[in-house]
This record gives C-alpha cells, sequence and structure tokens, in this order.
C-alpha cells in the first residue's frame, strides 16, 4: 500500500482574489389574484429574479419569519383577503424597517395609506418594463 507523505514548504502560499459577494436577486411577489400573480411572477423570472410567491398576507408574514433567505425586494398587491397591502406592510416594518416593498393597485387614491411605510405605490396596469425597473432600483447591489 502506498504511503503519502505531507510536504512542508516554507515558500509564502499566493493569497487568494478576494471574491466578490454573491447577491441573490430575491423578490417576494404576494397577490391573491392567481393569473396576475403568475404574470408578474413570469415576468421577474425573466428578468432573471428570483421570484417566492404568496397569496395572502399572513401567508407572506410566515414565509418572511421562516425564509432561509432574506428577500431583496417585496411587490405586492393593495388587495389582499384578510388585510390590505397597507396592513401587510405595518406588520412588516415592525421587524424590517428597511426590505423594499412596490406595491400595485388598482385603486386609484391608496398611496396615502403607505405614508411613512417606505413604500412606493404604483397603479394597474403595471407595464413589464416598469415592474421590472422598480424591482431592479430596488434590489440590494
Amino acid at each position: 500500500m502506498p504511503t503519502i507523505g505531507i510536504v512542508q514548504s516554507r515558500k509564502p502560499v499566493a493569497s487568494l482574489p478576494k471574491l466578490k459577494p454573491i447577491v441573490v436577486s430575491q423578490v417576494l411577489l404576494i397577490d391573491d389574484n392567481p393569473i396576475q400573480l403568475r404574470v408578474r411572477e413570469t415576468i421577474l423570472r425573466g428578468a432573471g429574479f428570483q421570484v417566492s410567491i404568496a397569496t395572502t398576507a399572513e401567508s407572506a408574514l410566515a414565509l418572511l419569519r421562516t425564509a432561509a433567505s432574506k428577500f431583496g425586494v417585496i411587490v405586492t398587491d393593495h388587495v389582499l383577503p384578510g388585510a390590505s397591502g397597507a396592513d401587510f406592510v405595518r406588520e412588516l416594518r415592525r421587524v424590517d424597517p428597511v426590505t423594499p416593498v412596490v406595491v400595485v393597485s388598482g385603486m386609484p387614491d391608496v398611496a396615502e395609506e403607505y405614508d411613512g411605510l417606505n413604500a412606493v405605490v404604483r397603479q394597474k396596469p403595471l407595464p413589464p418594463q416598469e415592474l421590472i425597473g422598480l424591482v431592479r432600483e430596488r434590489m440590494p447591489k
């Protein structure tokens, strides 16, 4: 049986180059309308984002509590079953004051509900390139 020996060297080992941290482009997408949810999911995945989905504010908060990875951006509908998008963002801000939130709504004049919550509100229909741009601009670098 061959013997494997250890060779000791006094020469310095070349240092490895510093690696850039990997930024995961993870988006949490919340909408109770399955068609709009899938359309936005397809748009964001097509733009290179990783997407997790939730259909209620409660399920989104549960996902945020148990998620192994941090979401870079959250995109939510304003009208959700059980709790509004504003209720969701208020609850989110109690534990996470900084994750960017984009709210999409078919209702005009809902922006006031998000005052002081560090959220961007846009009205539907939201063109795909605008959605991608909103997410890309807010994604941590």
